[in-house]
């Protein structure tokens, strides 16, 4: 898998419009509303669209994985610093965990 500049930017695309889909689904949680839940389903839907084209360009294993770590990143960080969320230490072990698993998937192919 070689990353294009055109996919680089779809994939930083694909992620600034699901964190802002998961902000406005917490946002939704918090204080639910018709106008939130509708932006909430068409931020989700347009970054869905766009990891479409990603698949097609990477495959589906590499597209969603990079993806996947990517949002786990971002989503923690948010949730941790944004909404002040706290995690016990067994599930902070377990997202330091998922994002090297998901690392070592995304990256493996490149020890070849």
């Amino acid at each position: 898998m070689e990353v294009t500049i055109t996919g680089f930017l779809q994939l930083a695309a694909s992620t600034v419009i699901f964190l802002a889909a998961a902000t406005c689904a917490k946002s939704w949680a918090l204080g639910p509303s018709a106008a939130k839940l509708i932006l909430t389903i068409a931020l989700y839907s347009a970054g869905n669209l766009i990891m479409l084209r990603l698949v097609r360009e990477f495959g589906m294993a590499s597209a969603f994985s990079l993806s996947a770590v990517i949002q786990l990143i971002a989503v923690n960080l948010i949730a941790l610093t944004f909404f002040g969320e706290r995690l016990p230490m067994i599930q902070s072990f377990g997202i330091l965990f998922a994002i090297i698993a998901v690392g070592l998937i995304t990256f493996g192919s490149v020890a070849k």
